[in-house]
């Protein structure tokens, strides 16, 4: 796919392009029937000639053929219209696909600092002002201009001095409107920003339903939508009230020069120059003129809107991403699956992590990383898994450079059994699947063995059809990190990184699931974030980190009898622990 255009106009046309021819027969059908529509009273002036020059003969034609016309036009606009669907709707699609696949190349970074909700508002708002904006080309700038101009033509034919009047107003229109839609664009970029971050605190706040309730701060949350909600509407009436006043500034431009337009065309037909035919030809135009002209203050306000929230979306979405592939980048080709972590460099919120960090774990070596929090233990994953850049310094699997790499080979090299699993809202099996999208069932139930979910999931209703909700509310913490352990198993990964991958289990689920973890890691390289050290007792290695810095490095056995942090904490905890 394409590079996604990061201004506006450059947007609206990458939004086109699937689908340009056939905006293009929808231009020239709204073209031919905007004429014909605009050439349609000029039958009321042929019959009313014909009548007054007693030429009853031509009457029943010219009567024929306002009807036919009138049909000709009506299926000219509904091919228009059909074709706009077509255009608008297939855009959508292309826009919502494009802006998905964007966005989910972004950093970690990119979607910690931002609501999932408020991501969602913009990529809706940037599609649906799409589709705004071609209606808005079609059914209003089009067929205003379409309009304009042929009324303007035929009235030059009759008055060239009414025409005249018509030309000044529209340009002066014009001229007003556009000066004025950059204001207006402005205003409902506030007004976009607002709605946007309101819906961002409400799917906030649904999505943490249950801590909400738990600590009884219903009433609170309340409050802060309220505040929110408060500054949208502010945003949004200010908008609204800004539309209303350049429909009225147009009102007032279009009642001073149609009043000359009348005056003078009154003042030709009192001299006989006018007959009375075009006299009701030209009044016919002006009655449907006014109204467009009245309302294209309206198009280019809500025009200017819809350019406006485009504009606010995708400065948004389309940000640079911070971690891009480089022109020349290989798949990475894991052969052993060895990890080196050389002269490491990086900081966090301005804040060191890692300086000159150095660290070997050879190929199919068990890991295990431990130390207070903040020490770099989950820095360390997430460099390697090169959710951030490092500053200086370069991080190789079996000789290879990461940065060097893609990042999908990299990612696809490396399973992940995070600390908090996050399901999707679909069922079990598909989640399990997800390691490994073509599985067959029987192998989607030989890691759920494996990982000691077979039996919950066969007691559920569904069985692995069953649906876990969003983010997998309908199971507990213990399921839910089961469900995660047997997608890592599925995916089978060289690479494995256990962060605290049994912390939802209780003691007993521990033992059991020790076994199939043991399983797991059999031939893998294995990095193990745990704060629970019974997981890290049979680890090949342990390695204490504090402060970015490797302080104690060696097995359980060694670091236990050492007398140090890994001692310290080992007291503390052994003697809960089922042996």
């Amino acid at each position: 796919m394409s590079a996604i255009p990061k201004n506006a106009w450059g947007f609206l046309g990458f939004g086109l392009r699937p689908n340009r021819w056939f905006f293009v027969c929808a231009l020239v059908c709204v073209t031919l029937a905007a004429l014909g529509h605009q050439a349609s009273p000029y039958l009321f002036k042929l019959i009313i000639d014909a009548v007054e020059a007693q030429n009853m003969n031509l009457v029943p034609l010219y009567v024929a053929l306002y009807p036919a016309t009138f049909f000709i036009i009506q299926l000219l606009y509904r091919v228009a219209a059909l074709l706009v669907a077509r255009v608008c709707i297939g855009g959508k699609e292309h826009l919502y696909n494009a802006l998905s696949v964007y966005i989910l190349n972004h950093s970690h970074g990119y979607f910690a600092d931002r609501m999932a909700g408020s991501l969602m508002t913009k990529i809706s708002t940037a599609a649906n002002a799409f589709e705004n904006y071609i209606e808005y080309v079609i059914w209003n700038y089009l067929d205003s201009a379409i309009s304009f101009g042929s009324t303007l033509l035929f009235i030059a034919f009759v008055s060239p001095l009414a025409a005249l009047i018509l030309g000044v107003v529209f340009i002066i229109l014009f001229l007003l409107n556009y000066f004025l839609s950059g204001q207006a664009q402005a205003y409902s970029k506030i007004s976009a920003n607002a709605q946007s971050m309101q819906s961002g605190a409400i799917v906030d706040i649904v999505s943490n339903s249950s801590i909400v309730r738990q600590f009884g701060q219903q009433a609170s949350e309340q409050q802060a939508v309220a505040m929110v909600s408060a500054t949208a509407k502010r945003a949004e009436y200010t908008t609204r009230f800004y539309g209303e006043k350049m429909l009225l500034v147009n009102g007032l431009v279009i009642t001073l020069g149609f009043a000359g337009m009348m005056w003078r065309l009154v003042y030709e037909y009192s001299a006989g120059s006018v007959s009375t035919g075009s006299m009701v030809f030209v009044l016919s135009l002006l009655m449907g003129m006014a109204y467009q002209l009245l309302y294209l203050g309206s198009a280019f306000q809500s025009g200017s809107q819809q350019f406006g929230q485009l504009k606010d979306a995708i400065g948004e979405l389309l940000a640079p991403h911070d971690i891009v592939d480089g022109s020349d980048a290989q798949l990475l080709v894991v052969t052993a699956g060895g990890v080196l972590f050389s002269d490491v460099t990086f900081a966090y919120n301005q804040s060191a992590v890692f300086n000159n960090f150095s660290c070997v774990i050879p190929a199919g070596q068990r890991l295990g990383l431990v130390g207070p929090s903040g020490a770099g233990k989950s820095t360390f994953v997430s460099l390697l898994l090169r959710q951030q850049d490092i500053a200086a310094g370069t991080i190789c699997i079996d000789g290879q450079n990461i940065a060097k790499v893609t990042q999908e080979s990299l990612r696809t090299a490396i399973s992940v059994v995070p600390q908090e699993p996050t399901l999707f809202h679909r069922t079990i099996r598909e989640n399990i699947a997800y390691g490994k999208p073509d599985a067959t069932d029987e192998e989607v139930i030989e890691v759920a063995k494996k990982a000691q979910a077979h039996d919950f999931i066969s007691g559920l209703p569904e069985g692995y059809n069953t649906l876990v909700g969003e983010r997998g509310v309908k199971l507990s913490g213990g399921q839910k990190q089961r469900v995660a352990i047997a997608r890592a198993m599925l995916k089978d990964a060289p690479i494995l990184i256990l962060d605290e991958a049994t912390s939802a289990l209780d003691s007993e689920s521990e033992v059991e699931i020790q076994h199939a973890l043991h399983a797991l890691m059999a031939g893998k390289t294995v990095i193990a974030i745990a704060h629970r050290l019974s997981t890290l007792r049979e680890m090949d290695r342990i390695v204490v980190l504090e402060n970015g810095a490797i302080t104690e490095d060696g097995t359980h056995d060694t670091l236990k009898d050492y007398g140090g942090t890994y001692a310290r904490l080992w007291g503390h905890q052994a003697g809960g622990f089922l042996e």
